[in-house]
Order: C-alpha cells, then structure tokens, then sequence
C-alpha cells in the first residue's frame, strides 16, 4: 500500500505541475515536480540504505543520484518523472511477482478447512484438524476432501485439478485411496481417514510450497553481480559527458536513462511466473535455482520402482492347476488376503474387484508375516502364500519357470492342502514412461541412467523395453550416491526416486525429483523438485518450464540492458533529455516486464496438443484394451492344452477362443483401424505414424482366418493330430502378436490421453 501512495503522489505531483504550467503558472508547477522528486528521494535513499547494510550497493543508488541531479540541475519535470518511473517500477514489480506467485498462493489458500464426521451416525461439522486415523467421513458434493483416506462405499469422482493438474474428474472405487484438496465432483461419498490433516498430502504440498522462492536463481544472482559493474560503469560514463560538454544536464539525462536495471525487474518476475507455471502443474520446485538447474540438466538417473514402474504389483495371471477354475482361485486368494494388509494381499483384491467376483468372508484367519495368510472359507482351508513342501509336480515347475522368465513374484493358493492354483504379480512399467523419456530427449536430455537396489535381469528386461542408456542394478543407498556423483562429474544431472532409500541420491544430484504423490516424506524433504502427482510425465512438464523460463529471462534482461546502454549513449552525447529519457526508461521497464511475465502463460513444449474428441476417443480404446487383455490369456492357456486333452474337448475350447477373437477381438481391431488411426494420423501429422500399426492388424487378421480354417477342417468327433502342431504355432504367434500390438498402441497412442492434461 505504501508504494501505491507512493505511485499515487508523485504521479499526481506530475499531473497537477503540468496543468499549472498550460494555466501559465509555472513557478507553481515547477514546485510541484520538485515536490514530487523530494516525495520520492527520501524513500529512494532508504532502499539504498538498507541495501548496504544487506552487504549490496544495487542499482537504486543510480536513482537517488539522479533525482538529486535533476533537482540541482532544476530539472524538475525530469526528477518528476524519474520519481513516477521509480514508484511505478516498484508496483509493477510487486505486481508481477504477485500475479506469478498467485497459483502457488492458491494452493495454500484453499487448503481443507472442514470435515464432516459420523458420529453416532450422523455426520456433524467439524474442523479438519480434528479429523483422526479411522475415523469415517461424509464428502458432499462440491466440497473438498479433508484429509488421505479411502473410499469406503459406492465410488468416488473427484476433481484433482488444484493437486495434480489432472484436468478430468478421476473416478475412485470402493478402497481406492483418495488425497486430501481434492474436489468431489460427483455425488456424495463415504470415506475413512487414514491420516491427520497435518500429515495429509495436501498439507505436504502446502509446506512444500512455502519454501519456493524466485529470488535464489542463478540468474537472479546475476543481476547482484550486473550491478556490481554497471554502477561504476554509468558514474563513469555520466561523469564524462559532464567532463567533456562542461554540461552536468548530461550527466543527469545519462542517470536517468540508467534507473532501474530492467534486468533486477526482469529475471525475478519471469522465475516467479515459472514455479507459478510448474505449481500449476502439479510440480513443486523448491527455488528459483533448482528450476534453473532443471532446465540446464543433461544426464536423467531414475530409480526403477515407483518411477519407471507403478510401485505397486499388479495381477498379471492366475493359473488354476489342471482341472481347476481361474476365477474360483481368484476368489479364493482374495477372500483370504481381505484380511492381510501385505502388498502382494492387496493386488490380489483389487484384481478380485476388478473381475468383479463376490468375496465371502473368512473365518479362523492367522497370518505368519513372510510366509503367508490362511483362513477357513466356507468350511475349506485355504493357504496363501509361500509354497510349501518339498514336492513339486511337472506343473508346478512349469509355473515357476514362467515366473522366472517372466521376472514375476509367485502366490501359491492351496485348499486343504492341496495346490490349487497360483497368482503372478508384477510391478508393471509405467504406461507413460516412453513417452515420457523421448519428450525428456527432446528437452536436452543426452543420457539417462537407471540406478536400483533390484536384480539386474529385471532391471535388464525394464531398460531394454525403455531404451536407456546406463543400467546400475542391485546398488545399496550409498552405491546409489557414488553413483549419482560419478553422473553430476560429467554433466548437470537430474536424479528421480521415491523411496526412503532414494533421499541420499536425490541429495547428491545437481536437481533431486521426487515422486511426492506416494513417495516417502524423506524423499520429498530431500529433492529440490516434487510431483503432487503420481505421473512421470510431469517432469518432462517441469523441464519444459524451466527451459523456456530462463531463455525468458535472459531475453527480457538482455534486450532490456541492451536498450538502457544506447539510451544512454544517445544521453551522453546530448540527443537525449533527461525528460525524454525518463518517459523512455519507464518504457523499457514495462515491456521487459510484461514481456518476463509470458512464462507464466500454458506451452505446449515437448507435450503433443490434443482435443477433447481425440482425448475421449483415445480414452474409450483404452478401456476396451483393460476389458479384452485378460481373455487374451485364454488363447495361451488353450495353446497349453492341445494335445493334452481329449479332441473333443480342445475342439471345445478353440470354438470358444474363435467365438471371443471374431465376436469381441476383430471389432475393436477394425474400429481402431477406421477411426483411431486416422485420427492419430492427423494428430502426428505423419501418414505413416500408424503403418507398423495396420501390418499387425493385417496379421492378427491372417492368423484368426488360419484358425478358422482349422476349425472348419477339425472332424465332428475332435482336432486330428496333424492339426495339432500348426494350431499350437498359430495360437502362440496370435497371443504374441498380439500382446505387443497392445503394448504398442498403450505406450505410442493411449499414454497420449493420460498426459494430455
């Protein structure tokens, strides 16, 4: 308030003198410009001060010489204006760092304030802070989820735009969990609390937010040290031209053109505007200097799990033993890892939910951790877990050498003891990590490293499917810092991780990424960057910024200075009064100004732009693919059996493989091919962005043909035995082909729609 009365008076003092002056009295005008330059000296002198008693002499000292100049020259419409310049430059700065800090206010500013909890049933307004661990709570809604929890009943659809940048609501089923800030943006919904509102990931995001500053920029240190040359530079220049053309008006017309340094106002707004840009992105950068640094980074070393993977396993088969049934194992499994709170337990009954099997609720359960859960179902005794005994049948074998192969963790179901079946979990790649390291690439990235405590064949398989450089596998915490410091010798390096044993390396690297949505709290204090979101993406977002923030920057600073110095030339050699060269100055101010304050304006960067049809058309071939990989494992498990069962049976079974591959495979491959790839055509703008694509529709055509050909050939009474070896090549070639044409399409097409926001 205090610099806009200060704008208001001197700005008046401008007006009022000249009126005065048109009135014909201009010994009143005259006084009132000096009025006005005095009004703005005193607190000029006082910015001056308090800079040297901080240990700096910045450029304001200019502006104090030249309101005193113009003041002793009577040059008073000059001073006048000088002190307008002065106060104005001061507002609009306070301006531009206000509206480019404005989204990083935001978040604070709409944290959780309220919850309403069940008590005695019936739900009562509370403070948020009140909020404990289990307790249940009633989200309306429009309103904002208070606290980390669960769903508790029916599903949740929030809008996670504040915290994530998501911009589509997100739906959340029955114990999926949901973050605290988040909008409901459906219908009410019951929850339960798994934290408090200080330990909430909002109030996480808000702490980390309070720590961003602008001002610790390198290129914000470089205005500190500008101004230690450029002072000495423009008395010298200021005192020639008084020397040479015995005129002091000169030196003052010199003073003026040199007040402010466009480059202080420059880089602090346009570094302020880009953490307002990444915090809106769902990416908290603590520091105008670790957004810098983003952006020059050259080398990525990323953690593999809960990076470039999910962090979470994920159901990727369930083998019944011969005779047995999928889905009853399933069930089974997960009857009894309702009550298990281990990792594998709770795959396992998201996988049952997700196949939508109805759960019956176990009795007599016990739990030895490490080994396995068990519990009476419907008067049965099933065991999951650890296989046990020292027996093992052709099939179980079989099962563990897939596993092996595979790189997936196994879960034995047994029914009184007996082996019913087995569960494979993997920790799945992230849907969007190709993408996201090409876009990375494309932003300057040269190297990327993955450095992880896993086994190496795993960390193999991973980086081969990624294309990355440099593999480090089954390194301990300190092994991970050596190796993040050999890394940042060579080139600034940007480090990504999200557990505990990450924080080390995070450290240790020129900028630390964290991935804050469900890393550990060591991991997010440590990193100089944190994604609110749980999505890879987001850096590439971030790097993007940064990049664009410092060229900003510089271009505004640079261009700004570069106009300063011919104004002041043109002073020195008297083309330029100093009334002139102040209405100039303030100019070059402004449009610096307004020119850094472009950053915070949305880019495309090295993100693909992408409407909302194409969005929700992508979206929908994306569910399709969620509802037809699990029969496509029925076409393996058919492969399997032949020549192993009766033929009528296995005739059985490829009419049922055939009837799913033309009633429900076919018409999604077709409808992809008419209007998926041509929509994906335009959106690359390259006609052969889908060919590769349309030759393995072409195939998976040729083999479904081949296998109808068989069946038309197979006898009333079974498949013949000469069928039998092209059949198992034609069912294993479909089942390959077309597991990596899914593949393809989720990482190449799909992972567009989920990093389209």
């Amino acid at each position: 308030m205090k610099r806009i009365a200060l704008l208001a008076g001197t700005l008046g003092a401008v007006i009022a003198g000249g009126v005065l002056h048109l009135l014909g009295a201009g010994p009143a005008g005259d006084a009132l410009w000096a009025g006005g330059t005095v009004l703005a000296l005193a607190p000029a002198a006082w910015w001056v001060a308090s800079a040297l008693r901080a240990g700096r002499l910045g450029v304001d000292a200019i502006a104090v010489l030249a309101l005193a100049g113009a003041l002793a020259v009577r040059e008073f419409l000059a001073g006048a204006l000088i002190a307008v310049m002065l106060a104005g430059g001061r507002v609009l700065e306070d301006y531009a760092l206000r509206r480019a800090r404005r989204d990083l206010t935001a978040l604070y500013e709409r944290a959780p304030r309220s919850a309403r909890r069940y008590e005695e049933g019936v739900p009562r307004l509370i403070g948020a802070e009140e909020v404990r661990r289990g307790d249940r709570l009633l989200v309306p809604g429009g309103e904002l989820v208070p606290v980390d929890g669960v769903v508790e009943s029916g599903s949740a659809l929030l809008d996670e735009s504040a915290l994530t940048g998501e911009s589509l609501p997100v739906e959340h089923r029955t114990g999926e969990s949901v973050a605290s800030g988040v909008v409901n943006a459906g219908q009410a919904f019951d929850m339960r609390a798994t934290a408090t509102a200080d330990d909430s990931a909002y109030a996480g995001v808000v702490r980390l937010t309070r720590e961003t500053e602008a001002g610790s920029a390198p290129v914000v240190r470089l205005a500190d040290r500008f101004a230690a040359w450029f002072l000495p530079a423009t008395l010298l220049l200021a005192a020639g031209a008084w020397l040479i053309s015995g005129e002091p008006v000169r030196a003052v017309a010199v003073l003026v053109v040199a007040t402010p340094c466009p480059l202080l106002l420059a880089a602090p707004a346009a570094i302020a505007s880009g953490l307002s840009r990444t915090a809106r992105q769902g990416v908290v950068v603590k520091g105008g200097g670790a957004l810098e640094t983003l952006g020059r980074a050259r080398t990525l070393v990323l953690d593999k799990t809960g990076t470039l993977t999910e962090g979470r396993p994920q159901v990727m088969d369930v083998v019944a033993a011969p005779g047995g049934d999928s889905d009853e194992v399933l069930r089974l499994a997960a009857a009894v890892d309702q009550m298990s709170s281990h990792v594998l337990a709770a795959a396992i009954v998201r996988a049952a939910h997700g196949r939508r099997l109805a759960l019956p609720a176990p009795e007599d359960v016990s739990e030895v951790p490490g080994t396995g859960t068990s519990a009476l179902v419907k008067g049965r005794r099933v065991r999951v877990g650890k296989a046990t005994g020292a027996r093992s049948s052709p099939w179980e074998a079989a099962q563990r050498a897939r596993a092996a192969l595979d790189g997936a963790m196994t879960v034995w179901i047994t029914v009184d003891d007996q082996v019913s079946g087995v569960i494979l979990l993997r920790d799945a790649v992230r849907g969007d990590a190709g993408r996201t390291l090409r876009r990375l690439r494309a932003a300057g990235i040269e190297r990327v490293v993955m450095l992880t405590g896993d086994r190496a064949d795993v960390a193999e398989t991973v980086a081969g499917v990624l294309g990355i450089d440099r593999v480090l596998a089954e390194q301990t915490p300190a092994a991970k810092v050596e190796g993040v410091r050999d890394e940042a010798r060579r080139a600034t390096t940007m480090m990504v991780g999200d557990g505990i044993n990450d924080a080390p390396a995070l450290a240790a690297a020129d900028v630390g990424v964290a991935m804050g949505a469900r890393g550990a709290a060591a991991s997010a204090q440590t990193a100089d960057v944190v994604l609110t979101a749980d999505r890879l993406d987001r850096i590439a977002d971030a790097m993007d910024v940064a990049r664009r923030t410092r060229r900003i920057a510089v271009q505004s600073a640079g261009t700004g200075m570069a106009l300063s110095l011919i104004a002041m030339a043109v002073a020195a050699v008297g083309a330029l009064p100093p009334s002139a060269g102040a209405v100039l100055q303030e100019a070059i101010d402004v449009a610096v100004i307004l020119n850094a304050l472009r950053a915070l304006r949305p880019i495309r960067g090295t993100r693909l732009p992408l409407d909302r049809p194409t969005s929700e058309l992508l979206r929908r071939f994306e569910r399709e693919h969620a509802d037809l990989r699990r029969p496509l494992e029925l076409i393996r498990d058919v492969a399997g059996r032949l020549g192993r069962r009766d033929p009528r049976e296995a005739l059985a079974d490829l009419r049922d493989v055939h009837v799913f591959l033309t009633r429900d495979l076919l018409p999604h491959e077709h409808d992809e091919e008419a209007r998926l790839y041509p929509a994906m055509v335009r959106l690359l703008r390259d006609p052969e962005a889908t060919v590769t694509m349309s030759r393995a529709h072409a195939e998976i055509d040729k083999l479904v043909r081949r296998l109808g050909r068989h069946l038309d050939l197979a006898a009333d009474d079974g498949l013949r035995p000469e069928q039998l070896d092209d059949l198992r090549a034609c069912l294993y070639g479909l089942y390959a082909v077309l597991t990596l044409h899914f593949a393809q399409e989720e990482e190449a097409y799909f992972s567009l729609a989920s990093s389209s926001s």
